[in-house]
């Protein structure tokens, strides 16, 4: 049975079940989620707690099978804790743990930790074994278009809001702004804040005068905001990116993929292709997806060249070459093309020969 991260809680009051599956790339949530079924468990009796961390492929399942079967020394319930870190238990461990779901005690509790799972984990027996036998939660990262509620509903939480309308939204944006891509930070921060300040309604000098830029950013996200045509976080987040010593290398190649993708959708459109089939064979799907959708069919045929050889003169400058054009360091040579990426798909005019303006940074 799959539940909601945010239903945990109400599911718990109602009653434990056998076996918690915890999995997703989103520590505080997991941890949150993870701690609140150890909380019931010990309220309910299951005092005495067991944990094994699978590390390697020799790691010995029978300890496992052996603990859920034993007879407690100390308590009348068990609590066993199960982390797998890889997320992937190997062909021994996907049997015990088909044969830990079918011999379980009643007296047991498990709970299962592990990462994000990819879509052949989610399908395999061993995760239809856990989930059959208990409830699993995914916990997954709040988009940054969701992370000014997920705020409020915390700030809520400890008794604090923000001022309503106009205010209170910039208020929220600011505090995303600082901490996109960092929840445990994001939730310290909110922490200071009932510290710092008693119940009631937080203005936004409280909040800018409070909150750390803790944000860590994504270079896979930095495609989406492109796409989409965010300039001002495509900028941050390329300042970010740049202070965080991440190789200018890779986010030239995220930018230059994302145009290569592009031009073999539009040249699969333009030969006839239903633009579905045409993302199907260039791979895109997911958030992109819809984003292609939107960007494609307004496309000027000669842009997508232009888009090409800058891409090309970009890559030339990250690895060291010179062209008299462009800025000569490679973190302004990206945000040229970042930019020229954001002119070419956002509906920027063109001339007559489909040539978008040309964007220059400034010193």
């Amino acid at each position: 049975m799959q539940i909601r991260a945010d239903a945990l809680g109400a599911q718990l009051a109602k009653g434990l079940r056998p076996i918690y599956t915890v999995h997703g790339d989103e520590p505080l949530l997991a941890q949150e989620a993870a701690d609140a079924i150890r909380a019931a468990a010990r309220a309910q009796g299951y005092s005495e707690r067991k944990v094994y961390t699978v590390a390697g492929a020799h790691f010995d399942w029978g300890q496992v099978l052996g603990a859920a079967q034993a007879m407690s020394l100390f308590a009348e319930r068990q609590f066993i804790e199960i982390r797998i870190p890889s997320g992937k238990p190997g062909k021994d461990g996907s049997e015990a743990l088909q044969r830990y779901c079918e011999q379980l005690p009643e007296d047991v509790v498990t709970l299962v930790s592990l990462p994000r799972l990819d879509k052949t984990q989610l399908a395999s027996a061993w995760f239809g074994a856990l989930d059959n036998a208990g409830a699993s939660i995914r916990v997954e990262a709040v988009e940054r278009r969701a992370l000014p509620q997920w705020i409020a509903q915390r700030l809520a939480a400890q008794g604090q809001r923000v001022a309503d309308g106009e205010e209170g939204q910039r208020a929220l944006a600011f505090f995303a702004d600082r901490v996109e891509g960092n929840l445990l930070a994001a939730h310290q921060e909110i922490q200071k804040l009932a510290l710092l300040h008693p119940p009631g309604t937080l203005t936004v000098e409280h909040i800018e005068s409070a909150v750390l830029d803790v944000a860590r950013y994504d270079v896979f996200k930095l495609s989406e905001a492109v796409l989409s045509g965010q300039v001002s976080r495509v900028l941050r987040m390329l300042d970010g990116l740049e202070a965080e010593g991440e190789a200018a290398v890779l986010v030239h190649w995220t930018l230059a993929e994302d145009i290569r993708a592009l031009k073999r959708v539009r040249d699969a459109v333009d030969s006839g292709k239903p633009l579905p089939m045409a993302l199907r064979e260039a791979r895109v799907w997911g958030p992109k997806e819809r984003l292609f959708e939107r960007i494609v069919p307004a496309l000027h045929p000669r842009q997508l060249p232009e888009l090409v050889e800058a891409a090309q003169i970009c890559d030339g400058l990250v690895k060291g070459l010179r062209h008299p054009l462009w800025p000569q360091q490679p973190w302004e040579a990206i945000r040229r093309l970042a930019l020229m990426l954001i002119a070419h798909t956002q509906g920027v005019p063109h001339n007559r020969s489909g040539r978008s303006p040309q964007l220059v940074l400034k010193p």
